[in-house]
C-alpha cells in the first residue's frame, strides 16, 4: 500500500477564526494505481493533494506513505520524501526559464546531490521517455505549452518516485496538448507508475481507472455519495 489515510482532517486557523476543509477523509491507493480526484473549486482537492505530497500537514488523523506515519517524520525526513519519493506535475510547469530543458528536468537529482555526468544521463533518459529527445538544450521559452509540461513530466519522474501527483496536468493546454500529456500518463501507468491526479475535467477523470470525488471537504468514492 502506498497511500493509507485514517480519518483526516485539515482546518486553517483559529479559535473562532478556523475554517474547516477536510473532514474525515479515509483513503487507500495500491501500487500502480491511477486515480483521479474530481472537485468543484474550493472543494478541498488541492488541501488533499498538498497532504499527499508532504506539502502540508494534517489536523488529525492518520496519513502513511509507503507504510511510514508522517507524524513521525520531522521536516527534513519529509523534504527528503518529497525529493526521493513523490513526483509533482503542476498546471503551471514551474520550469527555471535560465536552464534547458534537461537542466530543469535534473534539477531534484541536484538536490539529491547526484553527481553531474548521471543527472545529466537521467534527465536524458526521462526527456526520451516523454518524447523529447530533440529539445534537451532547448530552453523553455523555446517550448510550446504542451512541450513545456511534458518537461515537467520528465522532472516528476526522474528520480524514480513511488508516487507522482498531478494537479490540474492539463489546464494550461489545448486539447490536442492535453491528449498528448494524457497519452504520457497512460504509458507511465502501464509501466507501474502510482499516478494521482487532481482535475476537474470528465473527460481526463474518465482515463483513470478509479475516479474519487470530492465535495464540500468530503472524499467519496462516486459521485453523489
Amino acid at each position: 500500500m502506498i497511500i493509507e489515510l485514517e480519518h483526516i482532517e485539515k482546518t486553517y486557523g483559529t479559535g473562532t477564526n478556523k475554517v474547516p476543509v477536510l473532514h474525515d477523509v479515509n483513503m487507500q491507493v495500491e501500487a500502480g494505481e491511477y486515480i483521479a480526484i474530481m472537485g468543484p473549486s474550493g472543494s478541498g482537492k488541492s488541501t488533499l493533494m498538498n497532504i499527499l505530497g508532504y506539502l502540508d500537514v494534517p489536523s488529525g488523523g492518520v496519513y502513511r506513505f509507503d507504510g511510514e506515519d508522517n507524524a513521525k517524520a520531522g521536516d527534513a525526513r519529509m523534504a527528503r520524501i518529497r525529493n526521493e519519493k513523490i513526483g509533482f506535475v503542476f498546471q503551471s510547469f514551474h520550469l527555471m526559464q535560465r536552464r534547458r530543458a534537461w537542466e530543469n528536468v535534473a534539477l531534484p537529482l541536484m538536490y539529491g546531490n547526484v553527481r553531474r555526468s548521471e543527472r545529466k544521463r537521467r534527465a536524458e533518459e526521462a526527456l526520451k521517455q516523454v518524447g523529447l529527445e530533440d529539445r534537451m538544450s532547448f530552453y523553455p521559452n523555446q517550448l510550446s505549452g504542451g512541450q513545456c509540461q511534458r518537461v515537467a513530466i520528465a522532472r516528476a519522474i526522474c528520480t524514480r518516485p513511488r508516487l507522482l501527483l498531478a494537479d490540474e496536468p492539463t489546464g494550461a493546454l489545448d486539447s490536442k496538448a492535453g491528449q498528448q500529456i494524457m497519452d504520457i500518463f497512460d504509458e507511465l501507468h502501464s509501466q507501474g507508475m502510482t499516478i494521482v491526479m487532481i482535475t476537474h475535467e470528465h473527460a481526463v477523470a474518465d482515463r483513470a481507472p478509479r475516479r474519487l470525488y470530492i465535495y464540500d471537504g468530503y472524499l467519496r468514492e462516486e459521485a453523489g455519495q
